[in-house]
């Protein structure tokens, strides 16, 4: 076998964006916002029988800071919202947000003044998980699903715009080689 056919089994191409989504997807973390029944369940996603691990999310983060994506599990009410928003404000680009529950979808059986009728009035939401409380298998099924969304992601374009790099100093056409 020669040095070629050896470069080929050990080398993998890709473009740029593909190589950066790859990462992104495989080293998401979590900060975790669970608030009522739904953050049962989503803390047995982090035991053993389901092992959030496999999916590079086995690092709940407490500070917003270190953490790319929000699960937002349970009943949010009105005075909890100001304290939500800082705390996605917080987190540093890319970020998501997984709704986890009725409650958090839509409010779930709480129709009263005090609870907020969806998380999704104040924050970009990327994926929705239904249920009361939704199993820990709906919430791996997000988070696929959430993979799914980062893999088609623009690299050079956030959520909230493009990336503008600016032009090189001098002047390129004026340059003789």
């Amino acid at each position: 076998m020669g040095l070629e056919e050896q470069i080929k089994n050990q080398v993998m191409t890709a473009t740029l964006e593909k190589f950066v989504n790859w990462a992104r997807k495989s080293s998401v973390w979590p900060a975790t916002f669970g608030l009522a029944c739904c953050a049962i369940e989503m803390i047995c996603t982090a035991a053993n029988r389901f092992d959030i691990a496999r999916f590079g999310m086995e690092a709940f983060r407490a500070s917003p800071r270190q953490a790319d994506l929000m699960i937002v599990a349970g009943t949010v009410t009105r005075k909890m919202v100001p304290a939500v928003v800082r705390i996605y404000e917080q987190m540093p680009e890319p970020k998501w947000v997984i709704a986890m529950g009725a409650c958090a979808s839509s409010g779930g059986i709480f129709r009263t003044y005090a609870v907020v009728q969806g998380i999704d009035r104040y924050l970009p939401v990327d994926v929705y998980i239904p249920g009361c409380p939704p199993r820990p298998e709906a919430l791996l099924y997000g988070i696929l699903k959430l993979h799914e969304k980062i893999k088609k992601d623009p690299f050079l374009t956030r959520k909230y715009g493009h990336i503008e790099f600016p032009d090189p100093p001098g002047n390129a056409e004026g340059m003789k080689g």
